[in-house]
């Protein structure tokens, strides 16, 4: 059996005090949430693509290769994967030769009906 953390950077104010954290501020603690998982024993760490908000995920092998470069051991993924996802895959693969292979990407169909305002071609808010 394996255990996995997977995240998709949800970026909101907090619920109970209602503050919200800087963005960099959000990407510092998911990349010391991978780091305590690999020293908890953790097998894999996760992101996933998202491309509206709250998320704030929408470049995962980004995100992976700065958890490479602080990590030694865990796994990485990406947790969803927007398709095309040929440059996600070409990304991992730089990720996971410049630092021990261990960048692989998972992929599948979203059950999610809406789409994002981007996808449809409309401008950025």
């Amino acid at each position: 059996m394996r255990f996995l953390l997977i995240t998709l950077i949800v970026h909101a104010p907090d619920p109970v005090t209602g503050v919200q954290k800087s963005t960099s501020d959000r990407l510092r603690e998911v990349l010391d949430n991978a780091r305590l998982g690999e020293e908890l024993g953790f097998d894999g760490f996760g992101v996933g693509e998202r491309h509206e908000r709250p998320f704030i995920s929408s470049a995962p092998p980004v995100v992976l290769s700065h958890i490479a470069a602080i990590t030694s051991r865990i796994r990485l993924f990406t947790a969803v994967t927007t398709l095309p996802s040929v440059s996600c895959f070409t990304s991992l693969r730089t990720t996971s030769g410049t630092v021990t292979p261990r960048a692989t990407s998972c992929s599948g169909r979203s059950g999610a009906t809406r789409r994002s305002p981007r996808a449809r071609g409309s401008a950025r808010p």
